[in-house]
């Protein structure tokens, strides 16, 4: 059962789309291998604006709400996503809360664990920031809005 269980795991995180998606098979085993599992109940905050969170989340089912600041901009984050990579990059506070919207389950990497596979593997380490720049990129345009169309001259 556990077996199953973690290949479904690893099968949803190399497929999900607005994830960590320059990840390879190899490199999911070796962090589903190194990652704690996490359980949130619904309307519990596992991310709070303003406290470190030391690690990233990796959903694997239920959704959450990430409130970012002025009140009312919200995002929901799903399976597959991740949250608390703001923290994790600059090691400062949370820039969001995130509130489960349902039970959760997730994966928890902190910083030292991350690190030591970055150095054990270096091209995860990579890829990993690749992924979680694009995944940056993605949100910081959802906050701006779409591109102002060119005018032509």
């Amino acid at each position: 059962m556990v077996k199953a269980t973690q290949q479904q795991d690893l099968e949803l995180l190399s497929t999900a789309r607005n994830g960590l998606v320059y990840l390879t098979a190899n490199d999911w085993a070796l962090i589903a291998d190194k990652a704690k599992r996490v359980q949130f109940k619904a309307g519990e905050h596992f991310l709070q604006r303003g406290h470190r969170s030391h690690g990233v989340y990796i959903l694997l089912k239920g959704t959450a709400g990430a409130q970012i600041p002025p009140p009312g901009n919200s995002r929901i984050i799903g399976p597959g996503e991740v949250c608390g990579e703001v923290s994790f990059l600059d090691e400062q506070p949370a820039t969001a809360d995130v509130i489960a919207n349902e039970a959760i389950e997730a994966l928890y990497l902190d910083r030292p664990t991350l690190q030591s596979l970055f150095e054990l593997f270096p091209h995860l380490g990579s890829r990993f920031f690749h992924s979680l720049a694009l995944i940056l990129s993605h949100r910081l345009r959802e906050v701006i809005g779409p591109p102002a169309v060119a005018k032509k001259s």
